[in-house]
């Protein structure tokens, strides 16, 4: 693929918040972008300059946007695979689909990971009653009940302490006897997540490490620098470059992980694509994670992620967002809203990043 030059347009599948920043990048840029998203008021219709509204298996919806785009990408995992292959087929789509394939499928991950030879928690699959009661005690008794797909947010997911077959029905029933593994926990210090950049030509950026805090499985705050040491540092970027040479990757991606209280690094999820815990690139960073997503994905060269700041990133999350009069009285920070008509428990309204001098 050429470099693409100003006024090449640039498709996105998904129109939330990612799509909407990305958008916001590539028009810096001097790039277009489509966005298709079934949602007709998206949060990336409000800055894209085209905004189809379709199902993401639509397949003329799915042409259409082939035919108008140079390149295509996307701003989370859960879009059906197959529409992914299917745009493949007819245009440039990055970050690849095999890549969207193995993070949208948790077995698969799990999979990918070991063989790429990167830690994880240990974890087993689950079909059925019987399967989940064994898993658990493989996995020392305590675990996570995850299903394979779809989960995201602390959705689709059980914690299980013991269990008993009665105990067995319920959690699976809970996730509504879905393809699922069980996830063993990790005593672990504190999370992490790498975010890195990987060009056409193989080179890989990586920006700060932010260390990560969650509450009901909502990303809650990211900080940064996180607190670790120059050799976990090294070891977790290594991992992270390991994982994007193995998938041919172009484009950022994060993966997260959990930091063990003995130091050692457990690789948790993959996503391929920017990410929320590294939404304070915008303010502590010339070169955003979503500025450099876009540069790889064109063909341009990555640019320099240094912080210029410590900082850190809360999300705004339900009625957060109606404190926003008292943290615009604040110094140092920046807001940005996603521009959601409608305020929900539990839905991401919006971030702040307040800087630290």
């Amino acid at each position: 693929m050429k470099t693409l030059a100003a006024g090449a347009v640039i498709g996105i599948i998904g129109g939330g918040q990612l799509a909407r920043m990305m958008a916001m990048a590539a028009a810096r840029l001097g790039f277009k972008t489509i966005v298709l998203s079934p949602e007709e008021n998206c949060p990336a219709a409000q800055t894209a300059n085209r905004h189809i509204i379709a199902d993401y298996a639509d397949h003329e919806a799915l042409d259409a946007l082939a035919a108008a785009c140079d390149v295509i990408t996307y701003e989370f995992e859960n879009i059906p695979a197959t529409a992914m292959d299917y745009l493949a087929q007819q245009a440039v789509v990055h970050p690849s689909p095999a890549a969207l394939e193995i993070a949208q499928d948790r077995f698969n991950e799990k999979q990918f990971l070991h063989e790429t030879g990167i830690a994880t928690a240990p974890w087993r699959p689950v079909h059925d009653r019987e399967t989940l009661i064994a898993a658990l005690a493989a996995c020392g008794g305590s675990g996570i009940l995850k299903t394979r797909r779809f989960g995201y947010d602390g959705k689709g997911q059980v914690r299980l302490q013991s269990i008993d077959e009665e105990t067995a029905n319920a959690a699976l029933a809970a996730i509504n006897h879905a393809p699922a593994i069980m996830e063993g926990v990790v005593d672990f210090a504190f999370e992490i997540s790498v975010i890195a950049a990987r060009d056409m030509t193989g080179h890989v950026a990586f920006f700060d490490i932010p260390q990560n805090s969650h509450e009901d499985g909502i990303l809650r705050r990211s900080i940064v620098p996180a607190a670790l040491d120059t050799a976990t540092v090294q070891a977790a970027q290594a991992a992270v470059q390991a994982i994007a040479h193995a998938l041919n990757y172009t484009g950022v991606m994060a993966v997260e992980f959990f930091v063990g209280k003995d130091g050692a690094l457990y690789a948790n999820e993959i996503a391929p694509r920017v990410h929320n815990s590294g939404h304070w690139t915008e303010a502590a960073c010339v070169i955003s994670q979503f500025e450099q997503h876009i540069r790889a994905i064109s063909g341009l060269p990555l640019g320099n992620p240094q912080r210029h700041h410590d900082c850190e990133m809360e999300n705004l999350i339900g009625h957060d967002v109606e404190k926003l009069p008292a943290l615009l009285a604040e110094p140092d920070i920046f807001v940005h809203l996603y521009g959601k008509n409608q305020v929900r428990e539990g839905r991401k309204m919006g971030h702040i990043t307040r800087l630290k001098r």
